[in-house]
């Protein structure tokens, strides 16, 4: 009889498909002592810690009243734990099964590790890889990759590098780890690196190991070995038709970001149109990409055809069209936004309104961006910067230092470096040559900032703009660093502005081995000769634009176009 029974509740478990009938079943086994036996137990437990959603509190309640719990209900108390928003209660399991005398085996260190990896736990997932190679298990591939993942999320990649070295390669699971690792951790062209190996290899990637891929290949703007990578696709039958196009949205959108990105616009729209379904992230891509390369019509057309096709923008979508409208000054694009923006409630994110702001600052609105700036919530280096970079570049340079001071107030906020090129461009707007040397050595001594180009450059364009020529070029040729045209050419602005021609002519030798890729310091610096009458000079340097390829910029307008974003 007993049998007849252990063998009808098993046959019910493997149907069973809701907690109601779970719970029953559950009654059944405390009625008819099948409750004792180990296979039933860990079957009740599996679907409590498997289904969709959980219910570990009733497999806790399971778990406790049995007298020797198998290795096994171990491992699926711990993965139903590791699975969950808060994985530490994983952690804990996994210490009180060895208090308790039980050996994990090479099931349960792959369900402790992933825990490690998502709170960013290294000093657990360290003691966990001890305990597998006292176990022995380490030639185990599942236990050696989630090892390797665990590292690369805890951001020691020598450790997940040596461990990758020493594990097998024929494996697709260990190459997809270091990839995403390198993708995740900013080291892309490392990530393009190790797929090349891995093809060399003979190991056929999957569809995540393509994803990251072409992520590498956008960080990189690598748009030559994206198109080899998109042909891949094709050659591993995952996508389909002219463009590749597969059915899974998340791989073809990783293609279309890697066209945007790379600037490949006209081929990133001729997909994005015919892709079969476009999630929020496609829209963005594609939105971002129009901005980014300043085709900012495009950008709110696609914008206001993706309200139409049903989707709601994101942040993301906010961010990238109010970047636009700070880059080309268009005013009136940016207030359309902001009251789209009021009128949906999707500002209540920090970011999206510190980007109305922004946008405010750059377009010389500073009335609007300081309402807004007040009324943050939370005011991070970002807002500070933003108000005191849009203040400096509209020549409101002594506004802007005092915002600096305010700043520096507010112990919880440190300055960075963009910070700085505010602060140093508003002392060169408003002419104050001893605030910016304090500013600059600030940098430094105050805040451990080292001073890179674009410092030394500001610097540079101060003292050149107040006439203290000597000093200015005392300071470039004291850089740390090889000066670039940039620092060059605000040097050259001085002695324009201040009629230094014999300067000039030293500074066009520096030019001149620069090779610069613009017209700009060229007509600077023939028109300094020009104006002292230096006329050989002036040929000189038109016969080197000549021979470079460079003609004058023409001047030019641009108009801000009429969109409804509202």
């Amino acid at each position: 009889m007993k049998k007849h029974y252990y063998n009808k509740i098993l046959s019910s478990l493997e149907i069973c498909k809701t907690f109601k009938e779970l719970k029953q079943i559950h009654g059944i086994m405390i009625i008819t002592s099948v409750i004792k036996y180990i296979i039933p137990l860990s079957k009740l437990i599996d679907f409590c810690t498997n289904s969709e959603p959980q219910n570990l509190d009733y497999a806790e309640s399971i778990f406790v009243r049995i007298h020797r719990p198998s290795v096994y209900i171990w491992n699926s108390m711990i993965k139903g734990h590791s699975n969950t928003k808060n994985p530490i209660g994983a952690l804990v399991m996994y210490k009180e099964m060895q208090q308790l005398g039980y050996s994990p085996d090479h099931f349960t260190f792959p369900f402790v590790l992933k825990p490690c990896a998502a709170i960013l736990d290294i000093r657990v997932g360290k003691c966990v890889h001890n305990r597998i190679l006292k176990t022995g298990f380490e030639a185990d591939l599942y236990a050696s990759t989630s090892l390797i993942h665990m590292y690369v999320c805890c951001v020691d990649l020598e450790s997940g590098e040596k461990l990758f070295d020493e594990s097998p390669k024929w494996n697709v699971v260990g190459w997809a780890t270091m990839i995403a690792g390198y993708v995740n951790n900013d080291r892309a062209s490392e990530a393009i690196r190790v797929f090349k190996e891995m093809e060399c290899q003979g190991v056929d990637p999957n569809e995540i190991t393509i994803v990251n891929v072409l992520v590498a290949c956008a960080h990189c703007r690598d748009l030559v070995t994206g198109r080899w990578v998109h042909d891949r696709i094709r050659q591993l039958g995952f996508g389909s038709g002219r463009l590749n196009l597969s059915s899974n949205v998340i791989l073809d959108t990783a293609i279309l970001e890697m066209y945007a990105k790379c600037g490949s616009l006209k081929v990133a729209r001729t997909f994005f149109d015919e892709m079969p379904q476009r999630n929020v992230v496609a829209w963005n891509s594609m939105i971002g990409a129009y901005s980014q390369y300043g085709r900012t019509s495009e950008a709110f057309r696609l914008f206001v055809d993706m309200r139409f096709s049903g989707l709601e923008p994101d942040e993301a979508t906010m961010l990238s069209l109010l970047s636009a409208c700070a880059k080309l000054g268009a005013l009136s694009l940016g207030q359309g936004l902001h009251a789209y923006v009021e009128k949906t409630n999707s500002g209540d994110h920090v970011s999206v309104d510190t980007s109305v702001m922004d946008m405010y600052a750059k377009t010389g609105d500073t009335q609007s961006a300081f309402r807004i700036f007040s009324g943050l919530q939370r005011k991070d280096v970002k807002a500070w910067t933003s108000m005191i970079i849009g203040l400096a570049m509209h020549g409101h340079g002594k506004e802007a230092l005092n915002m600096f001071n305010e700043m520096q107030r507010d112990e919880s906020v440190i300055p960075d470096h963009i910070t700085y090129l505010g602060v140093l461009s508003a002392c060169s707007h408003a002419g104050f040559v001893d605030e910016g040397y304090k500013h600059f050595n600030s940098m430094r001594d105050v805040y451990g900032l080292v001073p890179m180009e674009e410092h030394y450059c500001c610097m540079v364009d101060i003292l050149s703009r107040a006439g203290k020529l000597t000093e200015a070029e005392c300071l470039v040729k004291t850089m740390p660093i090889k000066p670039n045209i940039a620092v060059w050419g605000s040097l050259l602005n001085g002695c324009e502005i201040h009629d230094n021609v014999d300067l000039a002519e030293q500074i066009e030798n520096q030019i001149t081995e620069l090779k610069p890729q613009g017209s700009g310091v060229y007509v600077l610096l023939a028109n300094i000769y020009a104006k002292a009458g230096r006329w050989q000079g002036v040929k000189r340097v038109r016969d080197l634009m000549r021979h470079n390829g460079f003609r004058k910029t023409h001047g030019w307008s641009s108009i801000e176009p009429k969109l409804l974003v509202s």
